[in-house]
């Protein structure tokens, strides 16, 4: 049982004034944490999702989540949320790495990316070592 008061919010568990999706929602944007190092998935890393306000050029946040045993974050974003527009991922790699008792060349990792076509589904994977990343659109 958990100690915090969870509240159901338009299939969004709000916990300590912070939104993470819920697992069971499907979403048209996922990302998968691969930690190449070690050849194994990246849990537990903390991200953030944000829109880029085209008028103002400010970063809106959506959603924030963590990682799952599987390197993945289900649920960033729902379908009626999802248009098009510019994004971006944002990875808290440096508190992944001391997480394991390493230090990380990069402090975070940004993920900019355009949307045009906001009815197809988008994959945003993240190939992650201490001292490099890359990613890809996937699928």
């Amino acid at each position: 049982m958990s100690l915090f008061r969870l509240q159901k919010l338009n299939g969004h568990i709000l916990s300590e004034n912070k939104i993470t999706t819920m697992s069971g929602s499907s979403s048209p944007l996922t990302t998968h944490v691969l930690n190449t190092a070690m050849g194994v998935p990246g849990s537990n890393v903390s991200l953030k999702l944000y829109r880029q306000d085209l008028a103002s050029s400010v970063w809106d946040l959506i959603t924030t989540g963590t990682t799952n045993d599987d390197g993945r974050c289900p649920g960033l974003i729902t379908s009626q949320l999802f248009t098009s527009g510019v994004y971006k991922m944002h990875f808290e790699t440096a508190q992944y790495w001391a997480s394991m008792g390493e230090t990380s060349f990069y402090p975070y990792v940004e993920i900019v990316f355009t949307i045009n076509d906001p009815a197809q589904k988008y994959h945003i994977p993240l190939l992650l070592s201490r001292f490099s990343y890359s990613t890809y659109r996937g699928s």
